[in-house]
């Protein structure tokens, strides 16, 4: 018997919400890559982008275990000598919830022309309302 390989032409993408109020950061990004990768499929095949769009809500009631709100620090640097940016955790969830969960997820898919395509899919809001109503998004439980 021959394994089955998807087609790019053949993947059918469907929409799913996830609610991360209440929920550890870490694992509502977890899920939510898988998603977008197209691992939860049984047509799931490495080479072909076969993954699903992910809306997010909710990110601003995410929760951080443990001492992660005090002591995680997100970096960036701005392409200038000594301009490294520093950023805790606590202000990034009080001001940007959503550029939180992003970093996230994006950590989670791989770093090469499937994960950009894939962070493409991702819509991230901080509250309860979204504008995809019209997609028909499914609930997505874990």
């Amino acid at each position: 018997m021959s394994t089955y390989m998807a087609k790019a032409g053949e993947v059918e993408r469907k929409w799913y919400v996830i609610d991360a109020a209440g929920k550890p950061l870490g694992r509502v990004a977890a899920q939510a890559a898988v998603l977008l990768r197209g691992k939860h499929k049984p047509t799931y095949t490495p080479h072909v982008d076969c993954g699903d769009h992910v809306i997010i809500i909710n990110c601003a009631q995410a929760v951080l275990t443990g001492k992660k709100l005090e002591q995680k620090v997100w970096y960036r640097h701005t392409g200038w000598i000594g301009n490294m940016k520093e950023t805790k955790y606590a202000t990034l969830m009080a001001q940007r919830p959503e550029k939180a969960m992003e970093l996230a997820v994006n950590g989670m898919i791989p770093n090469n022309t499937l994960g950009r395509q894939a962070g493409l899919r991702l819509r991230v809001y901080a509250g309860a309302q979204h504008e995809h109503a019209a997609q028909k998004p499914e609930v997505f439980e874990f």
